[in-house]
């Protein structure tokens, strides 16, 4: 039986190229929010869940943080994916004829250049896929979308621009998240291990907590604070260190780091992806 990946937004969407690329086996299942492919996932409605995490142009994905410790699913994997940004517009309309372009705001943010330089005006869509199937069901030869081949295929839409992106390596990368922890060693680049925690109320908490990885020679390639509850004194860490929980080095560091923290939860194990480096 064919299983299932759920992704946020429209068929066609970064998300659904992302889906194909780590998971071409799967069938992809549109959701509305993130809150839905979790659930989905959940609910056993999909195996797998895939959720973007940052963007190496806006920074972090809003609320993406926030769900992952409560969602009772685990990281198994990561996927970097290019961003390439196309003009799509209706079957044999010329560049020329193009006045309006529409997408999602990060994106239209994405390609002020180029949208200068032809005059085009840019229109605020709900999502770049949305944008896409906006402009096939409008039939305005006037308006184009902004968004993936991908979604110029499933929409039928010409590409009369491709990779229109101002930042050459606009890359965004995914969790795709699962029921079930995948603790064993795999992949060609490594391991990664994603966690969170928080600190005691103590002076210097966090400068004792991270010393650990410091003196075990442990690569922490990310650590960002983000409120918890709306409180300005409850803040929880999001942490990610190169290496399996078994290694001893790694291990060492986490004994450290729980003396220091008044909860600590590991989010996933996975493999490094080759495009991380």
């Amino acid at each position: 039986m064919t299983k299932i990946i759920a992704f946020q937004g429209e068929p066609g969407a970064y998300s659904h190229e992302a889906c194909r690329q780590a998971r071409p086996d799967h069938d992809v299942l549109p959701c509305r929010t993130f809150e839905d492919v979790i659930e989905a996932v959940r609910n056993r409605t999909a195996d797998l869940g895939m959720l973007p995490v940052e963007n190496s142009t806006y920074g972090r994905v809003a609320d993406i943080h926030q769900l992952l410790p409560s969602s009772g699913l685990h990281i198994v994997d990561e996927a970097f994916v290019r961003v390439h940004i196309n003009l799509l517009a209706l079957p044999g309309t010329p560049l020329e004829r193009i006045t309006h372009a529409m997408s999602h705001t990060v994106l239209l943010g994405q390609c002020r250049d180029f949208l200068r330089a032809h005059g085009i005006h840019g229109i605020t869509g709900a999502d770049t896929a949305g944008s896409a199937r906006a402009v096939a069901e409008k039939a305005d030869p006037a308006l184009a979308a902004l968004a993936s081949e991908l979604a110029g295929e499933i929409y039928g839409l010409d590409v009369l621009a491709r990779h229109i992106e101002d930042q050459s390596n606009n890359t965004t990368r995914f969790f795709v998240m699962s029921r079930e922890a995948d603790m064993s060693r795999r992949g060609s680049s490594g391991m990664m291990t994603s966690f969170v925690f928080r600190v005691r109320n103590i002076p210097a908490a966090l400068y004792k907590a991270m010393g650990g990885f410091a003196t075990n020679g442990v690569n922490m390639t990310k650590l960002e604070s983000y409120m918890v509850g709306g409180s300005f004194t409850a803040t929880q860490f999001f942490a990610e260190v190169e290496g399996h929980p078994e290694d001893e080095s790694v291990q060492r560091a986490l004994d450290e780091l729980g003396y220091f923290t008044s909860s600590l939860s590991i989010l996933g194990v996975y493999p490094a992806d080759p495009r991380r480096h």
